[in-house]
């Protein structure tokens, strides 16, 4: 790992007020913004109360348009693939409302998929008739890839989709492997990206996806209400659509014909809080100045710390598995109530997230667990904040 000065963590605290009111170890929910984004968004409104909507932003066009080039760029893309979206979620679901579905086709997706996820897949399978088959995992944590190729096979599959890091992990899956061996069988690729965006370099290129979702909220340090959606070449040359376009996405060509546009922006909507728009591209410029290989460096080095210094904690579970962990340090404790836990960390000023067992009904239930504490640190972090952390749920299991 290149060497962080104490300089540049000074500086990134300093653009970072939120920093000295708590130790917020919970940028897998939604990071500390910097000033800068902040800004950004505050510039755009007080525009808007002095032209109005629409003509503030017409006037600032061009910076409304650096959102397209920025994201593309970040992901190694082109800006016509793609599209404003108010959260990861929405991202996704317009994804899953474009693939051509008929009944009996398979979804293939993991054991750790994000729950919404899981409830959408179990909507289709009532509403159309689709099967839904989860991809075993290794013994070590993480998709067994050979296993999914033998179902691929089997299955020949509509449509895999993956959760690149679970919500309620460490673990990171192998995206890009998984991309290759879904060519092979020629299915369509749908990535969710919510918590990798802005922790790792992403290349959709290199991963292979058709749609790639995500969130500027979490280790982007964006602002809530502001995702996009990634669109493949192919998705867009071979038509794909999502349900109910609107007068942005599409042009009613006739009484009774319309066509859809042909980027990735037939996805979005007419209306958009073009203030969240600008504080998410102001934290896009942010992380590339700092670069996303370092923020993934020091995210993984501090997560690290907290996992071999929560190893030494008496009656502490550790539930990350998999042979490549990220930025999500997930725990639970023996003979405790997860809520109280969250309490005493509460009370000491140190922001973590409880995940219960619905959220990950399949992980947790093999885990044997009920809850889980989330501790996901961001490179803004240092090792005393990790240190009290530890020493809180030390206290904790005495």
């Amino acid at each position: 790992m290149k060497q962080i000065s104490d300089t540049q963590i000074s500086q990134w605290r300093k653009d970072t007020p939120g920093a000295e009111k708590a130790i917020h170890l919970n940028n897998a929910g939604a990071a500390l913004m910097p000033v800068q984004v902040t800004d950004a968004m505050i510039q755009y409104l007080q525009l808007e109360s002095e032209l109005g909507g629409y003509e503030a932003a017409a006037a600032a066009a061009k910076n409304i348009e650096a959102f397209y080039t920025t994201t593309a760029r970040i992901i190694s893309t082109n800006q016509k693939q793609i599209a404003w979206m108010s959260s990861a979620t929405e991202a996704y679901n317009k994804a899953l409302s474009a693939i051509p579905f008929a009944e009996g086709d398979v979804i293939l997706t993991s054991q750790d998929d994000y729950v919404s996820n899981q409830i959408a897949f179990l909507q289709l399978s009532r509403q159309k008739g689709i099967r839904v088959v989860h991809i075993p995992d290794l013994e070590t944590g993480g998709i067994d890839l050979q296993a999914f190729e033998e179902q691929m096979r089997k299955y020949q599959p509509k449509l895999v989709a993956i959760t690149h890091i679970p919500t309620n992990s460490g673990l990171i899956q192998d995206a890009v492997t998984i991309g290759q061996i879904c060519q092979i069988f020629d299915c369509w690729y749908l990535l969710d990206a919510c918590q990798s965006f802005g922790q790792l370099p992403l290349n959709v290129k290199a991963i292979g996806c058709d749609f790639l979702s995500a969130t500027f909220r979490k280790f982007l340090r964006g602002p809530r209400g502001a995702g996009f959606l990634y669109c493949s070449e192919r998705v867009l040359t071979e038509g794909l659509e999502p349900l109910f376009p609107d007068l942005h996405g599409a042009t009613w060509t006739a009484v009774d014909e319309y066509h859809c546009r042909a980027d990735a922006r037939k996805f979005e909507q007419w209306e958009k809080p073009y203030a969240l728009l600008m504080g998410s591209t102001a934290a896009m410029d942010y992380a590339l100045e700092i670069g996303i290989e370092q923020i993934r460096d020091r995210v993984q080095y501090l997560a690290n710390l907290i996992r071999q210094s929560l190893a030494e904690v008496p009656g502490l579970i550790n539930l990350d598995r998999g042979e490549n962990l990220g930025g999500i340090c997930s725990f639970t404790l023996r003979e405790k109530e997860g809520l109280w836990v969250k309490k005493q960390l509460d009370a000491k000023g140190i922001h973590s997230s409880l995940q219960l067992k619905e959220g990950a009904l399949i992980d947790f239930s093999r885990k044997k667990t009920d809850w889980a504490i989330r501790l996901s640190p961001h490179y803004y972090n240092t090792e005393e904040e990790i240190g009290a952390a530890v020493e809180i749920i030390n206290i904790c299991c005495q």
